[in-house]
């Protein structure tokens, strides 16, 4: 089978291995569609612990295919079901793991991070996450791309779950990617008052609206006073940082609303991470802040019935399909922002 592997920093090759096979506790996924994410192009720029030329590893989290192969001891799970992969397991012993956040275990497992991921042409489900319930249905309604960004989406709804979104909240956004327009259609299918989306890049702006008509698009001149233009004079309910910018977190407290809630949502380059925080504004505002790491089983099942549904319309952030052969144009299309997915597709 076909796959790309990580051997280094910026090293990635496209390798043919052997068809992987199976104990009776485990299953086989063909996969069928595999997105490209943030954190890969991470770990193709600066390269992975785990991933040498003696120890490649094959990249790739966000997944769905159909089971090919089901080991003997497996129940339930059948040849030929749709499925969607969360990515992440525990231990399954830890406090963590007993609480429902295999997610967060010390020692976690996930897919295409440091076991081997979707950007291949199969993909063994160990025991563990067979028995944790990583493998997902899909409907035959569902496309495999779209159940692809069930897992991006998941952290998204994951991040709202924690930060709390009400209905008739001001939410404010700042970053228009893929995230960025997740977390908008999360708001808006929560109820929100008005969503508020912020970039620095005026297309990513336009290209969001055409997709959320009623999304209200600000650009960065006098950003604060159009906030409070746009909410009464009162500033963000929520505001959500979903871009990796130090200088967004340090003026977000300036946007909030009294009794304000705000995400910090993904990570900052390693030589960024130190921000500038007034605390007077997070003490008299009374604020809340949140940060948020991947997503809960549980989580990531409520976000595939969610996209299931057609309430969260992720088909539209699909810019380009590519076949694996094609990976390098993809990646290189994902390092330079072009476009928001870039999705690898698997024919038969």
């Amino acid at each position: 089978m076909k796959a790309i592997q990580l051997l280094g920093k910026e090293k990635i090759q496209l390798n043919e291995l052997a068809k992987p096979e199976i104990t009776e506790k485990e299953v086989l996924i063909k996969v069928k569609a595999a997105s490209i994410c943030g954190t890969d192009v991470r770990m193709y720029k600066n390269g992975y612990p785990s991933a040498s030329e003696e120890t490649p590893l094959t990249l790739g989290h966000e997944i769905s295919g159909d089971i090919v192969e089901v080991g003997d001891a497996v129940n339930f799970y059948k040849s030929g079901m749709r499925v969607a992969i969360a990515p992440n397991m525990g231990c399954g012993i830890c406090d963590q793991c007993v609480s429902g956040n295999t997610h967060l275990c010390e020692t976690y497992e996930a897919f295409g991070i440091n076991l081997p991921g979707g950007f291949a042409e199969y993909l063994v489900i160990p025991e563990k996450a067979v028995r944790q319930g990583n493998i997902s249905l899909i409907p035959d309604e569902l496309s495999y791309e779209e159940a692809a960004l069930i897992e991006p989406f998941s952290c998204v709804f994951n991040g709202q779950e924690i930060a709390g979104n009400n209905p008739g909240d001001n939410v404010l956004i700042i970053g228009s990617g893929p995230i960025g327009i997740m977390h908008a259609m999360l708001a808006k299918a929560r109820g929100a008052g008005k969503v508020m989306m912020n970039d620095l890049s005026e297309a990513r702006l336009a290209d969001a609206k055409q997709m959320i008509p009623d999304l209200i698009t600000l650009t960065s001149e006098d950003l604060k006073e159009k906030i409070f233009a746009e909410t009464n004079n009162q500033g963000a309910d929520l505001c959500i940082i979903a871009a990796p910018a130090p200088q967004a977190q340090e003026a977000s407290f300036g946007y909030m609303a009294m009794n304000g809630r705000c995400l910090f949502f993904g990570g900052l380059p390693k030589e960024r991470e130190e921000v500038k925080l007034n605390t007077n504004i997070l003490h008299y505002k009374q604020l809340r802040v949140f940060g948020c790491t991947r997503a809960s089983l549980m989580g990531y099942r409520t976000s595939a019935q969610l996209v299931a549904s057609g309430r969260i319309p992720l088909k539209e952030l699909i810019t380009k399909r590519y076949s694996i052969d094609q990976f390098d144009e993809a990646l290189d299309n994902a390092k330079n922002a072009i476009g928001l997915k870039n999705v690898i597709v698997f024919k038969e």
